[in-house]
């Protein structure tokens, strides 16, 4: 499989600069909503997948400065560390050791991890659940369905059923993305 090209924003020249992807990807769950990340390809989300092979990963994240959740992963991974702009949906490694999912934008030194893929700045708020503490996130190298290829109403259907991206039944929606009567509903 070819590598993908992501483009970020250099914060020195804000100019576009090509960023080798892994083919791999990773998904980040919050209250049952999944979300795929492309991965950038360096040493740090290397080891970040192979510590995903031995099983799921899940921290406990906090709100920061209006513009990412952020928390330790409890173990290391190797930097490559570079003053860059963060942009919403970046994926990022703090320290060696903290993850940041971002919603907003920051400049600091950091290594690339990732991008969240698909999502709006303000279903990236919504996903990621701005604004709040001890928000508890997955990250896992399971399949995840890319997108609900078509909807259809059932007959029997009473029009108050949600389903979240990954096509699965929720009964009491909270925050996130979903699907109603074949369209996006934002909570």
């Amino acid at each position: 499989m070819s590598a993908l090209l992501m483009f970020s924003c250099n914060d020195d020249s804000n100019e576009a600069v090509a960023q080798p992807t892994m083919p791999q990807k990773m998904c980040i769950t919050i209250d049952g909503a999944s979300q795929p990340v492309t991965l950038y390809n360096n040493a740090a989300t290397q080891a970040l997948v192979a510590r995903l092979h031995d099983g799921n990963v899940t921290v406990s994240l906090n709100s920061s400065g209006g513009f990412e959740i952020w928390g330790a992963l409890g173990f290391s991974l190797p930097t490559s560390n570079e003053q860059i702009t963060a942009q919403p949906g970046d994926v990022i490694l703090y320290n060696g050791s903290n993850i940041c999912l971002f919603y907003g934008s920051n400049s600091w030194s950091y290594t690339r991890l990732g991008h969240i893929d698909n999502l709006t700045e303000n279903e990236l708020r919504s996903f990621l659940k701005a604004g709040e503490s001890n928000i508890s996130v997955t990250l896992s190298l399971e399949p995840m369905t890319s997108s609900v290829s078509e909807v259809r109403k059932d007959a029997a259907s009473q029009g108050d059923t949600y389903y979240n991206l990954s096509g699965q039944k929720v009964v009491n929606p909270t925050h996130g993305i979903y699907i109603k009567n074949g369209n996006k509903i934002l909570f």
